[in-house]
């Protein structure tokens, strides 16, 4: 075990990669799929690390599986910037008694890397970073927080909000709550199994191989364990060092019920008193390679479900028949570009207009709109070349706008995105 800068632990194991501890949290890098570019061996035993003291503070790392006795050498701003879907945390229970009145950094602009939007109840529009922090716009300055202003971690995954106003952040180092006067950070409850289905309540995903979601009743955070399945456990028999039941999103539908959109095993339909799943192949991701899995769930106006690949979901209360699924599948758009079996056959964000149309943001190929009948193509583009893109979102007043990887955020202006500048 090495000491590293005397603030944090980072430990070799035996099956689980490389793990920090800052002390508060524990961090796991590992070479599952998507953190396959820093530890490409299958293996992930490690015999050996040593830090060095020259600029970046680079760390080495000996992999006793390696067939040469060479290392694996990271820069600290790869390890932490270049991978946005592959961190493991533990959460972090702190009081949530204490509240804080913490302050935000005033700046001039945001962030080029924004990953969700989330306009509140007062206007306020919250921007998170899956590597900045979070940003608060109120139309006329920007505030800036960060772990230096008391956020758990500079990693957003989601912004919500309850019936009350009070705005909620999750990081992938604890969910914080704003009052709108105060943060503090909710604990997280030791009860176990309290899968209940409210109205009002809030739902939250844990992180990157985790198998457990949050729900938040108002006062208690209760941590969840997915429900373990047949094609789940044979997976992880398969691949045990990759969790089947991680959630990439969450979504409640018009009648309330919750589904979760998961990396491996397609989506889940919680209604309160049954967990149903629909593992069709255009879902689900049974392997062990790179996974898009099912990031955005949307209703269109006609009640059928989206979950961002090619097809559409007419969902039943109940199977029509015994023996039968609680859905019929069909062909949607299939994919956007009209090319058979072309590449743009699954998405990453989906939102849905005032006019029920339904707008498709896609990783290097711009954005789509469907109109019911016909699919339209508007480019992404800065200094001539596709951006990187990963969140669409609708605001109250009806605009759209575009969370990136690398070039900030944008927004729909007549029949253009264009870069926001505040």
């Amino acid at each position: 075990m090495s000491k590293f800068l005397e603030i944090s632990y980072w430990i070799g194991c035996d099956q689980e990669g490389v793990c920090k501890y800052d002390g508060k949290a524990f961090t796991y890098y590992t070479p599952e799929r998507q953190f396959a570019f820093l530890l490409r061996q299958k293996e992930a035993y490690i015999n050996l690390m040593v830090t060095d003291l020259i600029d970046s503070f680079n760390i080495y790392i000996h992999n006793q599986k390696m067939k040469t006795m060479t290392f694996l050498f990271f820069s600290l701003t790869m390890l932490f910037t270049s991978c946005t879907q592959t961190v493991k945390q533990h959460p972090v229970e702190k009081s949530s008694s204490s509240a804080d009145q913490m302050k935000g950094d005033t700046v001039q602009e945001l962030a080029n890397n924004i990953m969700v939007i989330y306009q509140d109840k007062k206007d306020n529009y919250w921007f998170g970073s899956w590597e900045d922090g979070l940003y608060k716009y109120d139309g006329k300055t920007i505030l800036h927080y960060t772990t230096k202003n008391g956020l758990p971690d500079n990693r957003i995954e989601e912004i919500k909000e309850d019936n009350a106003g009070n705005v909620y952040f999750n990081t992938v180092n604890g969910i914080m709550k704003f009052d709108g006067n105060n943060f503090h950070v909710l604990k997280v409850s030791d009860s176990d199994h309290h899968w209940k289905l409210e109205p009002d309540d809030l739902w939250f995903k844990d992180g990157w191989n985790s198998e457990n979601i949050y729900r938040f009743d108002g006062s208690i955070l209760y941590k969840l364990p997915i429900p373990k399945t047949r094609s789940g456990e044979e997976y992880r028999i398969k691949y045990p060092s990759l969790s089947p039941y991680t959630v990439y999103t969450i979504y409640k539908d018009r009648k309330g019920y919750i589904w979760f959109g998961t990396a491996t095993l397609g989506v889940c339909r919680y209604n309160g008193k049954s967990f149903d799943w629909i593992s069709e192949p255009d879902v689900t991701e049974m392997h062990d390679g790179p996974a898009n899995g099912v990031r955005s769930i949307i209703e269109d106006k006609d009640g059928f479900f989206w979950f961002n690949s090619e097809y559409r979901y007419n969902v039943f209360e109940i199977a029509e028949d015994k023996g039968k699924p609680f859905y019929e599948r069909q062909l949607s758009v299939g994919s956007l570009d009209g090319i058979r079996n072309g590449d743009l056959n699954e998405y990453l964000s989906i939102a849905k207009d005032n006019e029920n149309n339904l707008w498709i943001a896609t990783y290097l190929s711009g954005v789509w709109k469907y109109d019911g009948n016909k699919v339209k193509h508007f480019a992404v583009q800065e200094n001539g070349k596709d951006i990187k893109l990963f969140y669409i979102y609708k605001d109250s007043k009806g605009d759209l706008w575009l969370g990136t990887h690398e070039n900030g955020v944008w927004k729909l202006n007549g029949e253009t995105f264009i870069r926001f500048t505040p």
